[in-house]
């Protein structure tokens, strides 16, 4: 199973659920650097010196940050989605189908409702 670090906007309940589904979740809440507004650099810092998959809902900061170096254990920009058991069942049907997210962007959708 995998270890993740959710930043500030990340779903507390998603968290939950991803630790129901058998995965290690270490909040920005429970670092006690939450309303600290730390610039995404020193989140995604945070993040690889924990040797944990950043989990965001801030794609276009930290994707950004992806393309300028994949010296990073792995980020999962997702979009919002408030089925918080489904989206958590998206991370992890990405996460198992991984071998190794050193250095890799993961981007979970919510799914269209077409």
């Amino acid at each position: 199973m995998a270890r993740f670090y959710s930043n500030e906007n990340f779903p507390l309940p998603v968290a939950d659920e991803l630790r129901n589904l058998g995965h290690d979740v270490l909040t920005i809440q429970q670092t006690g650097h939450s309303g600290q507004s730390l610039p995404d650099e020193a989140v995604l810092a945070f993040a690889q010196a924990e040797e944990c998959i950043l989990l965001t809902l801030n794609r276009r900061h930290f994707v950004r940050l992806h393309q300028h170096s994949t010296e990073h254990a792995g980020i999962v920009a997702c979009t919002l989605d408030i089925d918080f058991k489904a989206l958590a069942k998206r991370i992890h049907e990405a996460i198992e189908a991984e071998k190794d997210m050193r250095g890799k962007l993961l981007r979970i959708n919510r799914p269209s409702t077409a």
